[in-house]
């Protein structure tokens, strides 16, 4: 009894064990006891917590207990202000009475556990918590290496190593001394600048640990469709997706049995009432935006009702209960990362001051230490990777639900459950490649064993981790490739035109992307897209200084920013983006409008008739070679192309022009006659010039005022666009009827002929703004 030994905790945990396992039925109702307290006891004491918190007893808008978490929906709302309608208590209703609170203590324990799990992952991946141990760690890591980094410890050591160096020689192994004067230089050289700041790599700004994140988030947005990811917008993002499918939209189905966010008014209406905190305006603004049957469900729900609440409150209780626990899973791994690679960086403070110059097990250690604080890295960046995916495939699921939302929970409790494997899987198959990898990098160091006949085994100093191998194909296939890469047989093969040998590709890739020395001036792979951030830089400042980001005037101050320093039309919608428009609709808008406004009329002209000539031509070869399949499709084509070249030619829809009878005849004789003498003498009244009597044309247009001159200058351009587009529609039902090409060639070669004649300084009819009668 008072044994100490008999209570500790692995002991304990053991008696229990066994005491449970005693018998069937006390297994079976710890078991029923424990599902009971989990699904009841304990979220009810949460919501009790929570109610306390906030002072009232229905646990609703700005609980105290999860607020200072700050977890917001993508609406901006805090997931601490969410509140659960179930219809008022009456002393008339005592079961409803005892249902409601029930409800509302569930309710309480639900928020807690949901926003406890969405607010892990995003404080996980957000690294606050690094910050709280980097600089005492990085304090320690230099008093040790002030400690260790002393003339003898490296003098006993270096010494160590010649020795081996020397026994190799005498014994006749040349290569393996070789081998191990190279790595003793490595070690001297790499020492002293890992040693300068040991924790650098692990806990820096741009460590492996930070990279590794950054590396995983730019794959996250990848696969939302982010093309400038940046990593704390890129976090927020997940915890609203996160919001929004564990929090937001399960608490309106188990408020009024559907998802009210798919009509725009009762999502906003929604909004705004939970952000008050009562449940009456919640009430009321379902009512308003037209949604009866979720008002009818909150305002006075029956006892079948509210026991359908709790059903469905159960199943989204289970199913966030199951979101904590991969919380709790993913945070414990990716926390596990951090401290797994500030551990072995400690440990390699001892192998670069000491025991990487002694061949053997030091070195194992040595290299053992650096491969595990680099697999930190990597491990952060598949765990972040590993959750994007499981994030976009889950919102992926709810937004094709359709109304089947309950189903939509059932499937996403299995998923957490199934996550929850798969990362512990994932965890141990990591595990196996880093051992795998360290191994190889050792054996690489020390050669073979001396009783493997094979070459591979287990280098000294790696146990029998470097054995389990078995699951890891992808870094035997990289392994491999990187055999085959650094042969100098591949190299012989891929031979420059110079006569020296390529690069690996790897490293060359590298160099492109300016991550290692080289790869031409700075880098070419950086040159190539260094016009981007010049692009949305411009764009940024100009919309700012002009209407802000997301407005319309701001939208064309940044396009014509963007185009002063060089961007295309198909470079614009990246550089509104990267200057941090949201709004896709305006800003497809004000690039439709700015590209539109860009070309003259005169251009559709001239690509009207380049159409009408490639139709001419296409028509020929048809009735040279016969209406041949392909003939007939190229023939079609070229129509198309016309069609659509003669509409944007005529342009939108106008007001008519309004004529006096004298000025359309002239208009009349003029089209039909194309005589450049007439347009001529328009052209002087236009310009606000007056006609002499010796004009050949005073007598038709001498009452004629400039703007009347304009009005009819328009009017030509009206008949020659619509006399085009008529034609080339009739055209269009008949391709090969003589008649009607002899039009179309009129009308165009008409067009084309008054653009010829228009004197200077007048713009051509098509062009002419028409002045108001």
């Amino acid at each position: 009894m008072w044994d100490l030994r008999l209570w500790y905790p692995g002991t304990v945990a053991r008696r229990v064990k066994t005491w449970v396992r005693a018998s069937r039925w006390r297994y079976r109702t710890v078991v029923f006891t424990a599902i009971i307290l989990v699904l009841f006891v304990f979220p009810a004491c949460l919501g009790a917590v929570a109610g306390a918190q906030t002072g009232s007893s229905t646990a609703s808008a700005s609980n105290g207990a999860t607020s200072w978490m700050g977890v917001r929906d993508s609406s901006g709302l805090n997931l601490s202000s969410y509140l659960l309608v179930t219809g008022s208590e009456s002393i008339f209703h005592p079961i409803n009475n005892g249902l409601i609170v029930v409800l509302q203590l569930i309710f309480g324990g639900w928020m807690v556990i949901v926003i406890t799990g969405i607010w892990g992952i995003g404080f996980v991946l957000s690294f606050r918590w690094m910050d709280l141990f980097a600089t005492p760690l990085r304090s320690m890591a230099r008093v040790l290496t002030d400690q260790l980094n002393v003339p003898i410890v490296i003098i006993v050591f270096a010494t160590g190593g010649s020795f081996i160096v020397a026994w190799f020689s005498l014994r006749g192994f040349h290569s393996k001394a070789v081998v191990q004067v190279v790595t003793m230089l490595g070690v001297a050289v790499i020492g002293p600048v890992f040693l300068a700041d040991p924790l650098a790599d692990v806990l820096g700004a741009d460590g492996w640990l930070t990279q590794g994140r950054d590396l995983g988030i730019t794959v996250a947005a990848g696969l939302n469709g982010d093309r400038n990811p940046q990593p704390t917008k890129m976090v927020a993002s997940i915890q609203e997706q996160l919001a929004d499918n564990f929090a937001r939209k399960p608490l309106q189905v188990w408020s009024f049995g559907h998802v009210v966010d798919d009509v725009p008014s009762c999502k906003t209406g929604w909004t705004s009432a939970v952000s008050t905190g009562n449940g009456d305006a919640v009430k009321n603004a379902m009512r308003n935006c037209g949604d009866s049957a979720a008002y009818a469900a909150a305002h006075d729900p029956s006892t079948h009702d509210l026991g359908a609440q709790l059903i469905a409150g159960l199943l989204i209780l289970i199913s966030g209960t199951l979101l904590l626990a991969f919380a709790v899973v993913l945070a414990v791994k990716i926390i596990r990362s951090a401290l797994d690679s500030v551990y072995y960086s400690f440990l390699a403070i001892f192998g670069f001051a000491a025991g990487g110059f002694v061949y053997g097990p030091t070195q194992t250690f040595l290299v053992r230490s650096v491969v595990h604080a680099f697999f930190g890295a990597i491990r952060m960046a598949v765990m972040v990777i590993f959750l994007a995916v499981y994030v976009l495939f889950l919102g992926d699921i709810f937004r094709q639900a359709q109304g089947q939302v309950m189903e939509v929970f059932l499937i996403g409790a299995v998923l957490e459950v199934v996550a929850i494997i798969q990362l512990k899987r994932l965890d141990a198959s990591l595990d196996r490649g880093n051992d795998w990898v360290a191994n190889r990098v050792a054996l690489s160091l020390h050669g073979p064993p001396v009783k493997s006949g094979s070459g591979g085994g287990t280098a000294l100093g790696m146990g029998t981790a470097g054995a389990q191998r078995n699951g890891f194909s992808m870094l035997k296939a990289a392994g491999a490739m990187s055999l085959v890469a650094g042969s100098p047989y591949t190299a012989a093969l891929l031979r420059r035109q110079d006569g020296s040998l390529p690069d690996q590709a790897a490293v060359r890739l590298l160099q492109n992307l300016g991550l290692v020395p080289g790869g031409g001036s700075r880098a070419w792979g950086i040159q190539s897209n260094l016009n981007r951030p010049l692009y949305a830089n411009a764009a940024r400042a100009a919309a700012r200084a002009a209407g802000g980001i997301d407005t319309a005037a701001g939208a064309a101050a940044g396009i014509q920013a963007a185009v002063t320093v060089g961007a295309n039309v198909g470079d614009l919608r990246g550089a509104l983006y990267g200057a941090g428009f949201n709004d896709v609709p305006l800003t497809e808008r004000a690039i439709a409008s700015w590209g539109a406004s860009g070309i003259n009329r005169d251009d559709y002209l001239n690509r009207t008739v380049n159409a009408w000539q490639r139709v001419q031509a296409t028509s020929r070869r048809v009735a040279l070679h016969g209406n041949t399949p392909e003939g007939a499709a190229e023939l079609a084509a070229d129509m198309a192309t016309l069609r659509v070249a003669a509409r944007t030619f005529r342009g939108e829809e106008q007001a008519p022009i309004v004529l006096s009878g004298d000025q359309q005849r002239f208009v009349d004789n003029y089209m039909r006659s194309g005589r450049a003498s007439r347009l001529t003498s328009l052209a002087k009244l236009a310009n606000g010039a007056d006609l002499t009597p010796n004009d050949q044309y005073f007598q038709e247009l001498w009452n004629v005022r400039p703007e009347d001159a304009r009005r009819m200058w328009s009017a030509i351009g009206r008949a020659h666009t619509e006399n085009v587009f008529t034609s080339v529609e009739a055209l269009q039902a008949n391709p090969r009827n003589q008649a009607l090409m002899r039009a179309v060639s009129s009308h165009i070669a008409g067009a084309q002929a008054t653009s010829k004649h228009i004197p200077f300084s007048r713009a051509t009819p098509w062009t002419q703004l028409s002045p108001t009668a």
